[in-house]
């Protein structure tokens, strides 16, 4: 590899008889060689306008290298991927297929003038964004009112930006104290089960095309389960339903017993369960009440962090028909604590 000057050195020995001529004219750059900006894989064409060139001979280096890539019409370097080509010894193009990060830098058209004539531009080689995965968050699991901080790491020329995104809820905001997105980095403190689901990390640099990674984040809480009537007045032989709605993760085991004590297995009743994400809609459906089936019955939820049961009074509303029917909502929550409020059913 020899340096930029002895390249000159090397160009007037060579080429002495064309030096020596006097009646040739020196040449002249016809425009300056524009830099370049191609994405990694792409052909990148420097072009080098030579006017009146006659006997002299165009070559074509890497400056930063000081490596000589091509003399005239002969490839010198070893690099497959070079290629020269003219059009009438005034257009010439320096040709670098499949172009990679290393090529980018400074190139230079030179003429073996004395003294020697160049023309230099560069070539930017950009690359589309890439996720890490080994730096970058996967998938989790807390429990609640913890804090909680999601990576994603990043690569591509220019720098990617990486935003964050709900993938139900949309772009996070940015004043939320309790969802701070700063760049590669989101931090999430004091995380309720609301924060559950999947987190979308979107890395673009303006280079297509922009890539994104899923990170799913798992709250754990214990059981918590409310009812909307505590109370509930029906008559021999008709059909009920009683309903209890509860929120868990992991997702909670749940059934019913009777006024009895006893688990809910037989014909006379029918058992639903509705999950919906963390929540889960508990029906009861007692066929044609008879006398026993009236006393008070218990939705149970449990998981691995604990357990919360709700209770149904059944109460037979023979010879209430003039009275009103006190019915209670009561919420229990998974501290033990429960809201409780009351109404009248006419």
């Amino acid at each position: 590899m020899l340096p930029v000057f002895a390249i000159t050195v090397l160009c007037i020995a060579t080429w002495a008889s064309a030096l020596n001529d006097p009646l040739s004219d020196l040449p002249r750059f016809g425009t300056p060689l524009n830099n370049l900006t191609v994405s990694v894989g792409r052909e990148a064409v420097f072009t080098c306008i030579v006017e009146n060139l006659g006997p002299y001979k165009v070559a074509w280096l890497r400056v930063d290298t000081q490596t000589i890539l091509t003399i005239a019409t002969h490839v010198i370097t070893k690099n497959h991927r070079i290629a020269v080509t003219h059009s009438g010894h005034r257009r010439w193009c320096l040709h670098i297929r499949d172009t990679k990060e290393t090529d980018r830098g400074w190139y230079m058209c030179q003429v073996n003038t004395d003294p020697m004539s160049s023309n230099t531009g560069f070539l930017e080689v950009v690359v589309p964004p890439d996720i890490l995965d080994d730096s970058t968050s996967t998938d989790m699991e807390v429990r609640e009112g913890s804090n909680v901080t999601l990576r994603c790491a990043a690569t591509g020329t220019p720098k990617p930006k990486v935003t964050w995104r709900r993938e139900v809820g949309g772009t996070i905001a940015q004043s939320n104290s309790h969802e701070v997105g700063e760049g590669s980095v989101l931090k999430l403190t004091r995380v309720t089960r609301a924060h559950m689901g999947p987190y979308l990390c979107i890395a673009s640099n303006g280079v297509p095309p922009a890539v994104s990674k899923r990170i799913v984040l798992n709250v754990y809480f214990q059981p918590m389960v409310w009812i909307e009537n505590q109370l509930v007045g029906a008559y021999e032989g008709q059909t009920l339903v009683l309903e209890c709605h509860s929120e868990a993760y992991p997702t909670a085991i749940t059934y019913w017993t009777r006024p009895s004590n006893e688990t809910i297995t037989n014909d006379n009743y029918k058992v639903e369960t509705i999950p919906k994400g963390y929540e889960i809609t508990m029906r009861l459906t007692i066929k044609s009440i008879q006398p026993q089936d009236f006393g008070s019955y218990r939705c149970v939820a449990k998981n691995s962090l604990g357990e919360m049961d709700g209770k149904i009074k059944l109460y037979s509303v023979a010879g209430l028909q003039s009275k009103g029917l006190i019915a209670l909502s009561t919420k229990f929550l998974g501290r033990g604590e429960a809201q409780q409020s009351s109404y009248i059913m006419e």
